[in-house]
């Protein structure tokens, strides 16, 4: 393969499943920066590997997911780095605060429940062996067909059923009696924890926010335009309405400049020559 038609190839890869890869090394990290390292390696693998990316975009990325779940195998540790206790002590070990949200303006309010709601669920899922954490992901995040995620996950459909089932009884065992999301009378509500969740940093303090507008309105407990006053109660419907993380804006740019560079060219050049 060329130079020109490998970088072609992955530039066209890149703008087409930068954002979905990012979606899923994020919600395997819980943490922006290991996100973009571990996406950075995936598509400098992807051009090593350039001659195997499969054309159809579906296919490919199958293909650029399982080589980010191949790294997140390398780097992840084998337990979870962070336990349901953990999370319960963080969010709910402290007497519930309403007056924070009372003191903010309309979007500051929306802002901070959104990023709690979008933070804790991910957290959640976090208390996840890696395994189990990226069957939930690529399933109810994702929503890849059962086949495609048994692929991206480098094991059989069977496999990934019994991770799936097991990831799936773990979160909807920890949500279904705390989370208003699930239920409206469960006791963990957001506007009660977002001073808890600001003052250990859980969440951006109220100063440091940037409004965003979304893509369509979540409701009270992200239902959507035509659902405003029902809880989801289905942890898979929770999850499949969250918004993709926001991935950092210099991102894109930073990948293909380091295609049009020629740096991976040097990098290939070295791998070659051993």
């Amino acid at each position: 393969m060329s130079t020109k038609a490998r970088r072609d190839s992955l530039k066209q890869a890149i703008e087409q499943h930068w954002r979905r890869v990012y979606n899923f090394t994020f919600r395997m990290t819980l943490d922006k920066d290991r996100a973009v390292a571990v996406l950075e390696e995936v598509f400098l693998r992807a051009y090593m590997g350039a001659e195997s990316l499969p054309e159809e975009p579906t296919r490919a990325e199958v293909w650029l997911l399982h080589i980010a779940n191949h790294v997140l195998e390398q780097k992840l540790p084998r337990q979870p780095e962070v336990s349901f206790d953990i999370l319960d002590e963080t969010l709910r070990s402290e007497a519930t605060r309403t007056d924070v949200v009372r003191s903010l303006t309309d979007p500051q309010r929306d802002f901070l429940l959104w990023e709690l709601k979008q933070g804790c669920m991910t957290s959640v899922i976090n208390c996840l062996s890696p395994g189990e954490r990226a069957a939930f992901v690529s399933s109810h995040i994702l929503k890849l067909p059962d086949d495609d995620a048994a692929k991206a996950l480098g094991v059989t459909v069977a496999a990934y059923k019994v991770r799936l089932s097991r990831a799936r009884k773990k979160v909807g065992d920890y949500l279904a009696p705390r989370c208003e999301h699930v239920n409206p009378m469960n006791p963990c509500r957001c506007p009660a924890r977002v001073g808890i969740a600001l003052r250990k940093g859980f969440i951006p303090t109220a100063g440091e926010f940037n409004l965003r507008k979304p893509p369509t309105p979540y409701g009270r407990w992200g239902a959507g335009p035509d659902a405003e006053d029902e809880p989801l109660r289905d942890v898979s419907v929770i999850y499949g309405n969250l918004p993709d993380p926001d991935a950092p804006e210099a991102l894109l740019s930073r990948l293909n400049e380091q295609l049009d560079s020629g740096a991976w060219d040097k990098i290939l050049e070295k791998k070659t020559a051993k």
